[in-house]
């Protein structure tokens, strides 16, 4: 099976700051892999260079079979990938729902609605807050907006920035319960977390990235 990402010698530059120093990287499908590192060290970079909003200048840099060294295979992976940053995406002027949906139309998804429905009701957002503008949500709320974006698209690569941030305990089990769902059913996730215990009990390899280059750490059991 050929690996959901696949980065070699992999440079990524910020104006003349290499972001990525050189990345090898493999994930497979529904593999869990945990990224740490102190700020600065690259993990908000290989997230978005995974999916295609940072240009790979060197190296080999491929995401579910596309060449992200091409703008058409940054392009085209960004339907099939769902990246949790720290702007979460959404547009303030649009209700949760309607960001909800216009993201799942935008990826070209079937039956929209009641993909859109399920990501609402997962993250406890289909009752008064569905018709409540972005703008007006708390800090969690948006949060929680942000992963339903991301549950309803379905990705094959789930891209997540500080995934707990924000959360109650109540929300922060349940995005540690999505994340498991996704990788039983398939999808690689990379997540990048200073939230340790809980992110490593849900990550099946820990990664850790200094100077835009990554070391790997060893496997654990996740139960």
């Amino acid at each position: 099976m050929a690996p959901a990402v696949r980065f070699r010698a992999a440079v990524a530059l910020l104006g003349r700051f290499p972001a990525l120093a050189g990345v090898d990287l493999d994930v497979d499908p529904g593999e869990v892999v945990l990224v740490q590192g102190a700020n600065g060290a690259g993990k908000t970079s290989l997230l978005r260079a995974c999916a295609g909003l940072l240009p790979v200048a060197q190296g080999e840099a491929h995401v579910l079979g596309h060449d992200l060294r091409t703008g058409r295979g940054r392009r085209d992976v960004r339907r099939h990938i769902g990246l949790l940053g720290h702007a979460g995406f959404l547009y303030d002027d649009l209700t949760v729902e309607d960001n909800v949906r216009f993201a799942v139309k935008a990826a070209g998804l079937p039956d929209p609605h009641a993909a859109t429905g399920r990501a609402l009701e997962r993250l406890g957002l289909h009752t008064r807050l569905r018709t409540v503008a972005v703008g007006r949500l708390s800090t969690g709320q948006r949060r929680r907006t942000a992963l339903a974006v991301v549950l309803a698209k379905a990705p094959e690569l789930w891209l997540l920035d500080e995934p707990h941030a924000g959360l109650d305990a109540e929300s922060r089990d349940t995005v540690d319960a999505i994340v498991k769902d996704a990788a039983a059913a398939g999808a690689a996730v990379v997540l990048a977390s200073h939230e340790i215990d809980r992110a490593t009990a849900l990550a099946h390899r820990t990664l850790v990235m200094a100077g835009g280059h990554v070391h790997e750490q060893d496997r654990v059991h996740v139960a």
